[in-house]
């Protein structure tokens, strides 16, 4: 296929307490003189996603215009924290015709969900740097901010707005995040750099209430761009938290995303990532409140999830269309490690979605 040259890089497993990007050697452009991509996991960081350079092309095989590349372009930030009594989500997305600006905190002893959503059209004021380890993320709106910047380590995540809304918070990355580069349609690609079980200190004020980071925190980074499917659909499942036996726990699984056997699923163990098999979503689409049950095919993940409450989100804009439905709660079951020992996950909580998009 033009565009692709076949190779799959391997993981590199080194493992050491804090990540040290200067001794790392570094993919310093994504998309390669000849405007391809190479498909696969990938050892190093890499520094600007060049997507303009790519040799995109319609599907009857004509070269697409500079401009067309541009508007053809989607990416999206996301973070997380999860706490025993409460999770945060935040997003910033560009779609170029749109952007969108969200953040949620679902408090599990009252039950309630603070949520709030903006969009921006033609994505005026929403800004994603394209440099998966350095870039920053920004969304604005009236006396609203939100931005996601590199920080020593990690990410540092803050929110402003009315209404004494105030957001303040530092995940420590791992060494080890999953990076990924995989086919998306006739010759689009995505590429993803992801990890999870994350430590994370600071605080989310809304209004007069204050959730706190405590030594039980643990967060989750998603860091996705390309030239998407036109149409695409998926599940997806997330997980941070510090299990019975004192070992921090990080979980990525995602069916549907991609259609080429690659896969972004991970387990992060005290930062040790694991890659895992397919995942497999058993769940009641239009019964939202059921349980849900997610395994892997290579039997390391095995669990129940029961949703808590949910952030839904219908979108029917002509050419661009969403349904979302994430879905805030609590997993039981088990993990496994590189050995096959089997870890306890005994409420920890996490997330769930169900998504279609049209982009």
């Amino acid at each position: 296929m033009r565009g692709f040259v076949n190779q799959v890089a391997q993981l590199h497993n080194a493992h050491h307490d804090w990540p040290d990007l200067t001794n790392i050697m570094t993919t310093q452009k994504l998309v390669d003189a000849r405007g391809r991509i190479t498909p696969g996991l990938m050892e190093h960081p890499v520094d600007t996603i060049n997507y303009l350079d790519y040799d995109l092309r319609t599907v009857m095989d004509k070269p697409r215009t500079r401009l067309a590349r541009h508007w053809r372009f989607n990416q999206f930030q996301f973070v997380s924290a999860m706490a025993p009594g409460w999770v945060f989500g935040l997003a910033i997305v560009d779609l170029n015709l749109v952007g969108n600006g969200f953040f949620y905190l679902f408090d599990f002893e009252s039950g309630q969900m603070f949520e709030h959503s903006f969009l921006q059209p033609l994505a005026r004021n929403t800004t994603i740097e394209p440099y998966p380890e350095r870039g920053h993320a920004r969304f604005r709106k009236g006396d609203l901010s939100m931005a996601i910047e590199p920080a020593t380590g990690g990410r540092n995540v803050r929110v402003s707005g009315p209404g004494n809304i105030r957001v303040d918070l530092e995940l420590r990355d791992t060494e080890q995040p999953l990076r990924l580069v995989s086919p998306a349609g006739y010759n689009g690609w995505v590429f993803t750099r992801k990890s999870a079980g994350l430590t994370v200190d600071g605080e989310v004020r809304l209004g007069d209430v204050v959730w706190r980071c405590d030594e039980s925190t643990r967060g989750s980074i998603d860091w996705s761009c390309g030239f998407m499917r036109r149409e695409t659909a998926w599940n997806w499942a997330s997980l941070a938290g510090v299990a019975d036996n004192g070992v921090s726990v990080g979980l990525n699984l995602a069916a549907g995303v991609n259609e080429t056997g690659m896969t972004e699923n991970a387990l992060w163990l005290d930062g040790r990532r694991i890659l895992l098999g397919p995942a497999r979503f058993e769940f009641d689409r239009y019964q939202p409140g059921a349980d849900w049950r997610v395994t892997t095919d290579d039997g390391r993940v095995d669990l129940r999830f029961v949703p808590a409450g949910a952030r839904r989100e219908k979108l029917n804009a002509w050419v661009i269309a969403s349904n979302f439905r994430q879905f805030v709660g609590t997993f039981q079951g088990t993990v496994a490690d590189e050995n096959g020992k089997k870890i306890p996950v005994n409420g920890l909580r996490g997330l769930m979605e169900d998504h279609f998009a049209r982009w």
